[in-house]
């Protein structure tokens, strides 16, 4: 009863917090075993310096938050190997999910915060993508995991770019300008901060089962601080995470994640989609 109300309080108070867009995966654990996270979860990077993390859905395909790729800048994906030595590979082209409006914020905009890359070459044996065909509805009261390369807290920048992870559970949906699934901390249900993304975990996965049967069921897209924070200064992390399903898009996921397997490394366009997609322009000819 207890869990239940306070779910319920929860969700109230989320509508009226300013929400930021998803950044760290706070207090959570360095992902050390080679044959966990690290093997489908990497790094985006903007020459605009930004920074998102994705889930690696075929050796050449990353699915990811649509407003990580929104800008026509160059990106790169950083994979992680079995070493955990850091493999950085070119993106050719993207496409955002056709509903999603760019240049509004996350939490703003009513369309869907979905995105795919494609890498200019693909990943080896090293890597193990998971397919999103798979991924199950997230029920409110489920446990699950968050994986990204953010930072442990707002002001401490240099903490990005290490994979992390977290246990958290659903608390239900909530309808802002779009539908969105609401994880947080299980044991403090954003009463206070405790585990949940910050600044670069944008885009990554939300995650069931465990090792060897890891299934991505949903993607971050914002935060939001705990209800209670100390200091004048609020924190947009903490409290509750924003998180697309996955399951309600697998159809979008599947028919782009085709047409982006026919887009050929260095073509000037990019497949069929939306106004916002983009392709990597082939270099000129001196």
């Amino acid at each position: 009863m207890l869990a239940t109300t306070l779910r319920t309080a929860a969700l109230g108070a989320l509508l009226g917090l300013l929400p930021g867009t998803a950044q760290a995966v706070i207090q959570g654990e360095v992902s050390r075993d080679p044959n966990g996270a690290r093997a489908f979860v990497v790094r985006i990077e903007s020459t605009q310096g930004e920074i998102c993390s994705g889930t690696l859905i075929a050796p050449d395909l990353v699915l990811t938050a649509a407003h990580c790729v929104m800008h026509r800048a160059g990106y790169s994906v950083i994979a992680v190997d079995r070493a955990f030595r850091q493999r950085r590979i070119g993106v050719v082209a993207a496409t955002m999910h056709p509903e999603f409006v760019p240049g509004t914020t996350p939490e703003e905009q009513p369309g869907v915060d979905l995105a795919l890359v494609k890498l200019a070459q693909p990943l080896g044996a090293d890597f193990m993508p998971l397919d999103p065909r798979g991924a199950g509805s997230i029920g409110t009261g489920d446990a699950v995991d968050i994986a990204g390369f953010g930072v442990v807290a707002e002001n401490r920048r240099n903490t990005a770019r290490t994979l992390r992870q977290a246990h958290l559970v659903s608390i239900g949906s909530l309808q802002v300008a779009n539908r969105v699934t609401v994880v947080t901390d299980r044991r403090r249900f954003a009463e206070t901060a405790g585990a949940g993304a910050c600044l670069g975990d944008s885009g990554g996965p939300i995650l069931s089962g465990g090792p060897g049967g890891y299934r991505i069921v949903g993607v971050v897209s914002w935060s939001s601080g705990a209800l209670q924070q100390n200091g004048r200064r609020r924190t947009a992390c903490g409290g509750f995470t924003a998180v697309t399903p996955v399951a309600e898009h697998t159809g979008w996921i599947s028919a782009r994640s085709a047409e982006l397997s026919q887009v050929q490394v260095g073509a000037a366009e990019p497949a069929r989609g939306n106004r916002s997609d983009w392709a990597a322009r082939p270099p000129r000819r001196r």
